[in-house]
C-alpha cells in the first residue's frame, strides 16, 4: 500500500504506450482519502471503479459510484477521490499524456505525503506541474467521514 492507505500498482507505462497515457491500478482502504485536493495542468484522468465504493469531488461537484462506473478528472480541475465505503476499493486510473505516473514512485521513495516536507513536496508538485493543497486534508476527512495516512485507520 501506498502511504498505508492507497496503493499504486504501474499496468501500462509511456514506454509501452509511446507516451500518449499511462495505467495504474489503486487499492484503497476503507474510508481512505487518496490525495488532497489537488489539480493537473498537464494530465487529464480517467478512473474506473473495479471494486468497491469510490466517491470523488470535482470541482464543486460530489459524486459516488460503484464497480462499472467511470469518473473523468480533467486536467485544470480541483478535485480528489476517496474510498467511500467500509470495504476494500480499487479503481483503473488512465493518465494521459504519459510521465505523470513516476509522480508516485518518487512520492514513496521520500517517504510518502505524511512524512515528506512542505519544501520537498512543493519541489516534487512543481516538477509535475501539479498544485496541491494540504490544507484541504481536515475538512476532507470530516466532510466525508475519511482517514489520510498518518492518521489510524
Amino acid at each position: 500500500m501506498f502511504n498505508g492507505t492507497v496503493g499504486v500498482r504501474h499496468i501500462l507505462d509511456r514506454a509501452q504506450a509511446d507516451g500518449r497515457f499511462s495505467v495504474l491500478e489503486h487499492p484503497m482502504s476503507p474510508r481512505a482519502l487518496a490525495a488532497p485536493l489537488h489539480r493537473h495542468h498537464n494530465e487529464d484522468e480517467y478512473s474506473w471503479i473495479i471494486e468497491g465504493r469510490v466517491g470523488a469531488l470535482l470541482g464543486d461537484e460530489v459524486l459516488e459510484g460503484g464497480p462499472g462506473d467511470f469518473i473523468f478528472k480533467p486536467r485544470g480541475q480541483w478535485h480528489t477521490f476517496w474510498n467511500a465505503g467500509d470495504e476494500p476499493a480499487r479503481i483503473l486510473e488512465i493518465i494521459s499524456p504519459a510521465g505523470f505516473e513516476q509522480f508516485f514512485d518518487e512520492l514513496a521513495d521520500l517517504g510518502g505525503i505524511a512524512t515528506i516536507s512542505p519544501e520537498v513536496l512543493d519541489e516534487l508538485c512543481a516538477r509535475y506541474e501539479l498544485e496541491m493543497d494540504v490544507d484541504s486534508v481536515p475538512e476532507l476527512c470530516k466532510r466525508f467521514d475519511l482517514k489520510f495516512p498518518g492518521e489510524p485507520l
